[in-house]
């Protein structure tokens, strides 16, 4: 299975990029799969019903969130009844969502299990990730061999020590969150393809997607501002993770496609 995940949609710039993007994406690199974490695509922070409509009908198969998942409520009832969407599996039981789903790959031999699990450090409190995904693997276990894990936290040993807990029981573990890509693709030792954070779809001309002025004036002055979405140097960051019929990676690489000009 040839999956790309795309990190972090920030605001209208990179939400409408993956939009116009997605089928040619899906043709020119050969994809079985197109994921995405779109938890800032609403104005940098949420994500709307008709967004997730139009993410869907332009290619995408299946979409993470992450902290900002209930930043547009409006997206509450999708985040109920849709299996494309997932909430991260270690939030309370009763938060809206579901835990992990399965998408069908109509070129693959199995489905592929999405899950998103939120890190600790520096996070709003959250329930143990490991205990989390240990349930949701065991329901996963019978449906298919294909698991791709979303890790959205802060710490990049928070990232590490999920990941390497994973090795050998999913297929890949890729980071969002912190909007900066980081040099660290590989495959670990049990078959885990892993990356810290894959980066964000959005204005790289920018502080994490914001708008530098705003940004810059608030850090140094400490008067609050509102911290519009950067419009400049769009790029389309993610990673492409291969793998075998068990579901072992055999192959990792950043992704990254500079729209500059749009």
């Amino acid at each position: 299975m040839r999956i790309l995940f795309l990190g972090d949609l920030v605001g209208k710039p990179g939400y409408s990029a993956v939009v116009r993007h997605a089928g040619r994406l899906r043709k020119t690199l050969k994809l079985d799969a197109l994921i995405v974490n779109a938890e800032n695509a609403s104005d940098g922070s949420g994500l709307m019903p008709r967004q997730y409509q139009k993410l869907i009908s332009s290619g995408v198969d299946g979409i993470t969130l992450g902290d900002h998942i209930y930043r547009r409520k409006e997206i509450v009832d999708v985040l109920t009844s849709s299996d494309r969407i997932v909430k991260p599996a270690n939030y309370p039981s009763a938060a809206p969502g579901k835990n992990w789903v399965l998408l069908p790959i109509p070129t693959a031999s199995q489905p592929l299990a999405l899950v998103s699990i939120m890190g600790q450090v520096f996070m709003k409190p959250v329930d143990c990730p490991f205990d989390a995904l240990d349930r949701v693997l065991e329901e996963i276990e019978s449906h298919t061999d294909h698991i791709l894990v979303d890790v959205h936290a802060e710490a990049t040993s928070d990232k590490q020590i999920i990941a390497r807990y994973l090795d050998g029981r999913v297929t890949a573990v890729l980071g969002t969150h912190t909007h900066v890509p980081t040099a660290d693709a590989c495959i670990f030792p049990g078959g885990t393809a892993f990356q810290c954070d894959v980066g964000m779809c959005g204005p790289y001309e920018s502080i994490i997607g914001r708008d530098i002025a705003r940004v810059t004036h608030t850090t140094r002055t400490n008067e609050p501002c509102h911290f519009h979405v950067a419009t400049g140097d769009i790029r389309l960051c993610g990673a492409i993770v291969e793998s075998d019929d068990q579901g072992r990676a055999v192959d990792i690489e950043r992704f990254e496609e500079c729209l500059a000009s749009e």
